[in-house]
């Protein structure tokens, strides 16, 4: 190949995902991430290498891999979900580790530790149309197997997914008229008696792959919003963002996470300007009950926010007290730069990398040289420093210690209603109580 050329070749894509994984999560973090490493290891890497495939990567509940022929691919998949009926079978319902899986044939990209293109892009939406245990596959892949393999396919018609500017023609693999059973399909979690509600990532549309960040805090602050309002459960944030970047059916978010309102939207970024789109579905109908956009200067961001979070909670309940909404409305800091700097590090955080945890720390302390008083800033300081300790980063100084614990209490007087505030630096000091008081003076 020559210098600079890009490498292109034709190849069947398997893209796997975990069907339910944030509830499993939630439910059980280590055992689920244990669980999840053993059949990788133990079935699903073996069975790819088996059918002469690749993996390329994991994608943490996950994986993507390649193969030189779609029978092969096909043959592996079927293989591992067989399996997993089998490995299933002595595990409660609710514990379950059932896969989704989607498989595209296509041109595709190389690069020495990944693929990319539309043909990769396809598998993986095909994958999140697939039922948890089910293999969904393109028009171009079924057309490859149906007359080699022995199996039934249910034609599921044209589906228009995310980011895919054609519609994509999808067939569904009849497990039950060829394996041993049909894989176990989870049954939806019960609604809570109050409402709920979980506000999906928005989608950036700004036309800058960097201002993720900005278009996921601006979330982040609207959940919380919503959040604060007593009579309403919220999603969290981190069950929440485990649909970012996937196509969207909200019957299945309604029923992986229990929810009976689901919150979209978009944001537009230009300049000085910015534009929040939002819509509330109601899962249970598909019916679409609110829509607005809100358009304002940056100077007015926190008023935006204010007014998407309020016209949602009017919109599930219009008896709603004022007293709520406005409540809904508090402003975290008056100051664009210093909020701007608190997303950035927020950003970073959620990395959870060394040099990404450094980095929210000296981001946070310039938002807090701009705005001392600004709790979210200073809780999110203590929160990176608790990460360093527990995850081995660095040795910590007194200085540091003290400045964690300081911050953590200022952070404490300042905020009563935000809870992931109230949360960091509560655990912050208990950290400090717990690990650091013999190395530091820490009053109990």
């Amino acid at each position: 190949m020559s210098e600079g050329r890009i490498e292109r070749r034709l190849a069947a894509i398997l893209a796997v995902d975990v069907a339910g994984y944030s509830r499993l999560m939630g439910a059980d973090e280590e055992g689920t991430h244990e669980r999840l490493k053993a059949h990788f290891a133990e079935l699903v890497h073996p069975k790819v290498a088996e059918h002469r495939g690749r993996v390329v990567k994991n994608t943490g509940d996950g994986l993507l891999s390649e193969f030189p022929s779609v029978v092969d691919a096909v043959r592996c998949a079927l293989e591992v979900q067989r399996e997993m009926i089998a490995r299933n079978a002595a595990t409660p319902a609710g514990h379950r580790i059932e896969f989704r899986m989607g498989i595209n044939v296509g041109d595709i990209i190389i690069e020495a530790s990944d693929i990319f293109g539309d043909g990769v892009n396809i598998a993986a939406r095909l994958e999140a149309l697939a039922e948890p245990g089910g293999i969904c596959l393109s028009a171009a892949a079924h057309e490859q197997v149906r007359d080699r393999l022995d199996l039934a396919f249910d034609d599921l018609g044209e589906q228009q997914v995310k980011n895919i500017a054609r519609p994509v023609r999808t067939y569904r693999v009849a497990l039950g008229a060829s394996s041993r059973a049909a894989p176990p399909v989870e049954a939806p979690l019960p609604l809570p008696d109050k409402p709920s509600l979980a506000v999906l990532p928005f989608q950036n549309m700004t036309g800058d792959a960097e201002q993720e960040y900005f278009v996921d805090g601006m979330v982040e602050e609207i959940t919380t919003a919503i959040a604060r309002l007593p009579w309403l459960f919220v999603i969290a944030r981190n069950s929440a963002f485990t649909y970012k970047g996937k196509a969207i059916d909200v019957k299945q978010v309604a029923q992986e996470l229990g929810v009976r309102y689901v919150l979209e939207g978009s944001v537009r970024k230009a300049g000085n300007r910015v534009r929040i789109t939002g819509q509330l579905i109601d899962t249970t109908t598909g019916a679409n009950i609110w829509a607005e956009r809100f358009d304002g200067a940056l100077d007015d961001i926190f008023e935006l926010q204010d007014q998407v979070a309020s016209n949602v909670a009017g919109a599930i309940e219009p008896k709603l007290r004022q007293s709520e909404i406005e409540r809904a409305s508090r402003k975290p800091t008056a100051n664009l730069t210093a909020y701007d700097l608190y997303l950035r590090a927020l950003a970073q955080s959620y990395r959870l990398t060394e040099d990404g945890v450094a980095d929210a720390i000296f981001l946070a302390r310039q938002a807090l040289v701009i705005d001392p008083s600004y709790a979210p800033a200073a809780a999110l300081v203590g929160w990176c420093r608790v990460l360093q300790r527990v995850r081995g980063w660095g040795a910590l100084s007194d200085e540091d210690i003290a400045e964690a614990c300081l911050l953590a209490r200022q952070a404490l007087e300042a905020e009563r209603d935000d809870a992931e505030t109230i949360r960091q630096a509560a655990w912050t000091l208990f950290s400090a109580r717990r690990r650091w008081r013999r190395r530091f003076s820490i009053a109990p």
